[in-house]
């Protein structure tokens, strides 16, 4: 009996840590949603996040306030310590071990997954999925995320020039002939450029919001959202400090997209 016994502790001890597994994997999901209801609410006119941090033992995750983890503010910062039994073996949101939300959609860039396991028993896991549309669970997608419909209302794209902040603006050119001017120092925002807006275009509103995800670091990355349903008119945006071309060019219906500066690159619907 006491042979028994003894083959059997590590299974034992494997059936009480199962449930701590799930509670922990239960509070990373919750604090994730958090960071993205606080970006929604726009708390503090900021971006929220969460880092992964695994050089560390026990490994930790820490909510963070900014549009990044090296670029936050760090007396926000709450940091949660994994229990000792637990550890992440896999963080598959891009480079940088971190999840930060859109201000405008709750979605993120750093879509992937999460992955939580026993110390002792490396079979018994938890895996936490995030989509770029910022839905958060346990389920797998079904089909890759680039096989979604995607259509021009939200348009994701790379510039590798440097911007002056300071003194560039953007040019909105709405039917070729009716020029917008919004400054970039005007609509600064924790290092990021945020603005959405309203112009009357022979009567008829035209609404849109154009903000970056990373501004000179080391290049930006520009998200544009143009509805068909609410514009009506082509329309041009380019940076002032750009001679090259147009940042980014939609035909009046949106059906057709375009760019022709020589510094934008992954131009793509989203």
């Amino acid at each position: 009996m006491l042979f028994i016994g003894a083959i059997t502790i590590p299974a034992v001890i494997s059936l009480q840590q199962v449930p701590q597994l799930g509670n922990t994997a239960e509070e990373i999901i919750s604090i994730l949603r958090l960071a993205q209801n606080q970006t929604l609410a726009s708390e503090g006119d900021s971006q929220y996040g969460i880092y992964f941090n695994t050089s560390l033992s026990p490994h930790q995750y820490i909510i963070f306030k900014g549009s990044s983890y090296s670029l936050r503010d760090s007396s926000y910062d709450k940091t949660y310590i994994l229990p000792s039994t637990l550890e992440f073996y896999a963080i598959n949101t891009g480079a940088n071990n971190e999840v930060v939300f859109d201000k405008l959609t709750g979605a993120t860039g750093n879509s992937g997954n999460i992955s939580l396991r026993l110390k002792e028993d490396a079979s018994k896991t938890k895996i936490i999925y995030i989509t770029s549309s910022g839905v958060i669970n346990y389920t797998a997608p079904s089909v890759p995320q680039d096989s979604r419909l995607k259509d021009s209302r939200h348009i994701n794209f790379n510039y590798s020039r440097v911007i002056n902040t300071a003194n560039e603006n953007l040019i909105l050119t709405f039917n070729e002939t009716i020029i917008k001017t919004i400054p970039l120092s005007q609509n600064l925002n924790n290092g990021q450029f945020s603005w959405q807006g309203t112009y009357a275009i022979n009567g008829i509103d035209q609404v849109l919001a154009i903000h970056t995800l990373r501004l000179n670091f080391p290049d930006t990355q520009f998200s544009l959202f143009r509805d068909a349903r609410f514009n009506n008119t082509s329309l041009k945006i380019q940076l002032s400090g750009d001679n090259t071309g147009t940042l980014a060019e939609y035909s009046a219906n949106g059906q057709i997209t375009n760019y022709y500066s020589i510094y934008v690159n992954n131009f793509a619907w989203q």
